[in-house]
């Protein structure tokens, strides 16, 4: 007769949860890591700026250079993790970042500063896909994986900047100790990821492919294009931030401290990480009209504040455009993700980021050639413009649309047809059913 289970064995199921639970929490922290050095830059640029003699349109391409990689490395690798696997994409994307951790610490003038920013934006655009789907396939709930993944970019982003500008601030060497201590992390972080389990093997039907593509799979093509001119408002903005906050802190409030700049980054990010947060119940298109209506209002404070140099009309404006910030990124990745089975993920996430980081790039790169023509007030108008019309178009759009039964609170996983008012295709219902 077999004997009863005994209480000190834990079950099967809770074995298996376990690693999946400590892989997850790893996967986070590499995802915000990688996000928060690409931050690290930012208040930065005004140090490089004194002491290379670089114009302002010089320190918006050293951000620019940066998306372009990017968006070059998600055209073309992004997905490569839904052909061989999340781990080792992960690991050989840390790797090369921790090469450009020590590019940026030995850099002396532009030339090498361009180099480490092309090498980080590669790194980045190579492991941004695998890790947001290694946290959907890894999650305990469904929608858990998404609602991290949309906080880890903030969070990053928050404590990058003020990371940064802490050490820029009081330690020796400030345009290298950061990166050498990133250097560190970044290796730290190599070894964790070699021992998380993958979720994706490597399909050995399919000949691995690189050809560069963007890709939306058709279940998901409604909710995507519903999406793009509110995430492309919201990316445009923190584009702005993390190439000119700096900038806009020295022309509008006469201060020459990078805390202010990295302040800046960080209330935009961190008001973003908290909406995240509180709005985590709400359905997608509630949370885009919620979104949409902050970001204009936000920036419109924002802009009032740069033209009458009051810091707190800035900041305030700024917290304000900071929750349609974290809106705009929760309700786009909530929208599409559950829409797609497992193997689809990483492709998907490659369409919503290429969209993200071109509208993150191109609006700045502009800016910072205009600000050298027409002066930083002149080009904060421009931009600002951009960004409310954009974010009007996407509320507008939603606010006239028919209405339809608003995604039940808690629900951010896969939803029937009927049950979300961003599809208009039918979707699968299940996150772990494959074909």
């Amino acid at each position: 007769m077999p004997s009863p289970p005994s209480w000190r064995t834990p079950s099967r199921k809770v074995r298996r949860r376990r690693p999946h639970a400590a892989a997850f929490t790893v996967v986070a922290a590499i995802t915000a890591t990688l996000v928060g050095a690409s931050a690290v830059p930012t208040p930065l640029y005004a140090v490089y700026q004194e002491r290379w003699a670089l114009s302002t349109s010089q320190s918006t391409l050293a951000f620019g250079v940066y998306a372009v990689s990017l968006l070059l490395a998600l055209l073309t690798v992004g997905s490569l993790s839904d052909q061989i696997g999340r781990r080792p994409v992960i690991v050989a994307a840390l790797a090369l970042e921790a090469v450009s951790m020590a590019t940026f610490a030995g850099a002396t003038g532009l030339e090498l500063l361009l180099v480490a920013r092309v090498v980080q934006g590669f790194a980045t655009g190579a492991a941004i896909s695998a890790l947001g789907s290694a946290l959907v396939d890894l999650e305990a709930s469904p929608g858990h994986g998404a609602r991290i993944n949309s906080s880890a970019h903030p969070i990053g982003l928050a404590l990058g900047a003020l990371f940064s500008s802490i050490v820029s601030e009081h330690f020796p060497r400030p345009t290298s100790t950061v990166f050498l201590v990133l250097l560190v992390v970044f290796v730290v972080e190599i070894a964790a990821a070699l021992m998380i389990p993958e979720t994706v093997p490597r399909r050995r039907d399919r000949p691995v492919s690189i050809r560069p593509r963007v890709t939306v799979p058709r279940p998901a093509l409604g909710a995507f294009l519903l999406t793009v001119p509110y995430v492309v408002a919201v990316w445009a903005l923190a584009g702005f931030y993390l190439s000119l906050g700096p900038s806009l802190a020295r022309n509008a409030l006469h201060v020459h401290t990078s805390l202010v700049g990295a302040a800046m980054v960080a209330t935009l990010t961190g008001t973003g990480a908290v909406s995240i947060f509180v709005l985590r119940a709400v359905g997608p298109r509630t949370i885009l009209l919620v979104g949409a209506g902050t970001l204009v209002a936000g920036v419109a404070t924002t802009l009032y504040g740069s033209e009458h140099s009051s810091a707190t009309a800035i900041l305030t404006g700024t917290a304000i455009a900071g929750v349609g910030f974290g809106a705009g990124f929760q309700s786009a990745i909530r929208a599409v993700m559950p829409l797609v089975q497992p193997h689809e993920r990483a492709t998907l996430l490659s369409s919503v980021y290429t969209v993200a980081y071109l509208a993150n790039c191109v609006p700045s790169l502009v800016a910072g050639s205009l600000i050298d023509r027409l002066g930083f007030i002149a080009t904060t108008r421009i931009y600002a413009g951009l960004v409310a019309s954009l974010a009007t178009t996407a509320f507008v759009g939603l606010a006239f649309r028919r209405n339809r039964a608003e995604v039940p609170p808690m629900v951010d996983s896969p939803v029937s047809t009927a049950d979300s008012p961003l599809r208009a295709t039918p979707t699968r219902k299940s996150y772990n059913h494959r074909p």
